[in-house]
Parts: structure tokens; sequence; C-alpha cells
């Protein structure tokens, strides 16, 4: 037997730290490969953290409350000898082709400016995130605090229970809840709007995903570009194998999978959306990585990631859509889940609307919504001339950067995804 240490694993791209939240084990307990020792948060998302060994735990490293880097140390395992811990999985892997925007970095960039300001001048972009300063506080605090307007005089005030006196994610939600007992008075002479109205606090992930999308709006210069599409083809091939695909596979084929496979031809030849921006550079990803919108029985939105989507077949992609849908709504995703996208599409024909004009997933360049199918009258043309009938049409939008997409490819690229859909094989077998 000997003893090896559990290191803390990757949590995505630009997570390069995260709060203990929970233990979920305890020293001396067996543990098996897999068995979730820890509850971790970061910027990004709350996850569990698998063992990746099996043996007895002998030793927590980590107390809950303390900011841990990724690669570190966690806890320490009685193993088999056999057990290798150069090769474990734990090992964290930070060979990034290309970083994602990262959020702190963007609290920071202002950094220069804090010692020209008085304290009440100061804000959060102010606030250092180095381990080394008296003054640290982890992506998790910063995001929070962000979400909850706080500016940098009140988080200094904050008692911090955490290593070195730091503020953890309990301290600051501790200090909000009674920040928050301090209500304004409703003037009496308007009683009528006391009793007509109901002030109800958005939760965490509401207030992220109202940040992010200021955050996004403010960086990318928004344009959209609309096309109709002919879904005809379409709707009758996956009525004539949507029942036998569910009996042979136990998938149901949707409209989804079939969209994100003509984005991703449309992405093949058209490889310059597929990039992000990062200062003056442009950064041309390898991968096609499709986030999907995916909205939760709570009313949020969350964005899971089909990592090379391109390399999934049709059955494929169909099996992973419903899984990540899945898991999304039954709050299973990990952290891998929702990192890395290269690009996102939004099917908010799904909710009966006809188009939309979606806003940008950063650090992406570019969004795509898919709006309701409706069987419309159309002017269909034939060689004997110019016919009306009835056809199933799709409103497709398409929500651009326009600091590094211009029109034409931004309008190109939404009419190649139009004519893959158009051009649809209505023989086409799928398994």
């Amino acid at each position: 037997m000997k003893i090896v240490e559990m290191l803390m694993p990757p949590m995505g791209e630009s997570i390069m730290e995260c709060t203990v939240l929970t233990r979920l084990k305890q020293a001396g307990d067996d543990i098996t490969a897999d068995d979730s020792v820890l509850e971790v948060a970061t910027d990004k998302v709350d996850t569990e953290v698998p063992s990746p060994y099996s043996g007895v735990l002998t030793e927590w490293l980590v107390k809950e409350g303390d900011v841990v880097a990724i690669g570190s140390p966690v806890a320490k395992f009685q193993v088999q000898d056999g057990v290798d811990q150069e090769s474990s999985d734990s090992e964290p892997v930070l060979d990034i082709e290309a970083p994602e925007f990262d959020a702190v970095a963007f609290l920071e960039k202002d950094i220069h400016n804090a010692v020209h300001r008085t304290p009440e001048e100061t804000s959060l972009a102010d606030l250092k995130s180095d381990a080394d300063s008296n003054t640290f506080y982890s992506p998790l605090v910063l995001s929070i605090a962000r979400e909850e307007n706080l500016n940098a005089q009140e988080l200094a005030n904050i008692q911090g229970t955490g290593a070195d006196n730091r503020v953890t994610k309990n301290d600051i939600i501790s200090y909000l809840s009674t920040r928050g007992t301090k209500k304004e008075a409703i003037p009496a002479k308007a009683p009528a709007v006391k009793a007509a109205t109901e002030i109800i606090e958005m939760d965490r992930m509401r207030k992220m995903i109202s940040s992010r999308m200021i955050e996004s709006k403010r960086i990318s210069a928004h344009v959209t570009s609309f096309i109709e599409s002919d879904m005809t083809t379409i709707v009758k091939w996956r009525e004539a194998v949507k029942n036998d695909f569910r009996k042979k596979s136990g998938d149901s084929i949707t409209f989804t999978p079939i969209l994100i496979e003509a984005v991703v031809k449309a992405i093949k030849d058209f490889p310059m959306i597929n990039i992000s921006v990062e200062g003056d550079n442009i950064v041309k990803k390898k991968d096609i990585n499709i986030g999907m919108a995916v909205a939760l029985p709570d009313g949020n939105l969350i964005v899971p990631v089909i990592h090379h989507a391109d390399q999934y077949d049709l059955a494929g992609l169909a099996k992973k859509v419903n899984e990540l849908a899945k898991r999304a709504r039954e709050n299973k995703l990990k952290a891998d889940d929702l990192a890395g996208g290269t690009y996102t599409v939004s099917n908010i024909g799904a909710f009966g609307n006809l188009m939309g004009t979606p806003i940008i997933v950063q650090p992406q360049v570019a969004i795509m919504a898919f709006g309701a199918i409706k069987k419309k009258p159309a002017v269909i043309e034939t060689s004997q001339g110019d016919l009306l009938g009835i056809r199933s049409l799709m409103f497709i939008s398409h929500s651009y950067d326009h600091r590094v997409v211009d029109g034409s490819l931004g309008g190109m690229f939404l009419k190649r995804v139009s004519d893959y859909l158009e051009g649809y094989d209505a023989h086409r077998t799928l398994l």
C-alpha cells in the first residue's frame, strides 16, 4: 500500500481556482473511483468532484471555504502499490488551444487607475485576484459581488472566515442577507401600489445571466440578419422516421440535432465564424463546439456544449442533444459541460416564437436562433411555371459581432445554413 495525493482537477477553460463548499467524505472512509468527494464552486457553476482513486481517504488537505488552485493537492489516499499518481485523471491538463473570456481579467482591467481614486470611487474592477495580495478575492466571490452591485469598500468591510481571513462564498452571502434587511418605505399616499406589486429577488443564476447579457451587449457590436427557410422536406422526413428511430435507439429525433448538423456544415464552409476576439487579435478555433440553449424548469437558461460536434453523425447528435438537455433540467451538468463553446444555437421555435434577436455568448462572435415552423401559402418555382402551395417555413436569425464579422460573412453563413436545410435528402437513412 502507498499514499498518493488527489489534485484538484480542471474545471473548464479559464477556471484557475475554485472554492470548496462541502467535503462529502470523511478521513478514514473507503472510497471507490468516481465517488464524489467534494462539492466546489467556480464563477460559472457549482459541481461535485469525483475521486480518481479507489482506496482509503486518509487525510484532507483543504477545509470548507478554502480557495484552491487547479492542480493543487486536496486530499491523501491510501491505495494499492500498482496505482500511479502521475497517470491519474486528476492531473491538471492546462494545454488550452485558445483561452476563453477571462472574467477576472475583465474585472481587473482598470486596476492601474485604482490608486488615484477614493474608496467611494473604487469599483470591483480595481480588486486584485493575485494570491500574494492582502486583498485577494476568489472569482466566485467577485462574481457574486458584481451580481449584487457591491462596491469595493463594502467588500473590504466583510469579515472573512476563510484561510488567511479571506472572504468566502458563505461570508458574502451572510453579509448580503443582512444588507438586504433595510427596506425603503413605501409612501403612505400610495397604498394601492404596495398591495398590487410583488418584489421577487433574483436567484443567483438569474443574476449571473443578467450580468453576462449586459456584458455581452457592452463588448460586442450586435447585428442581426434574417432568412426564411423552407423546412417542408425535413418535416416530412422526420415524421416518417421518428417512430422507427425511437424503437431502434430509444431516443427521440427532434429538429434540434438536424439544425445543429446544418450549422456544423456551414462552419466548415465559413471557419471565420468560429472565432473569438482577444484584444486586437482574432483567435480561430480548430474545434467546433456547439452550445445549445436549454430552458430550465425554473425559467432560467443554461447553455451546455456539444464538444467536437463535427465528429457526430445525426444519430449521435440526437443522442447527445437529448442527454445534455435531460442533465441540464435535472441540474446534473458538470463544469466541463458548460465550457469551451465556439458557436451557439437557440431553438426559440419550441416556445412558438417566429423569430428573435439572440445575444452572443461571450467570447464567441455569433449565435443563431431558429423560429417556429409554420405552414404558409408560398410560391413554388417549377419547370412548368410558378405554383401556389402550402409549405412549412421557418425564420432563422443570426446575430453576430460586427467588430470582426461583416455583413457579407454573417449573411452568407446564414444563407448556407438555410441551403443545407432546404437541400435535405428526403431519402436519407438514420440508422
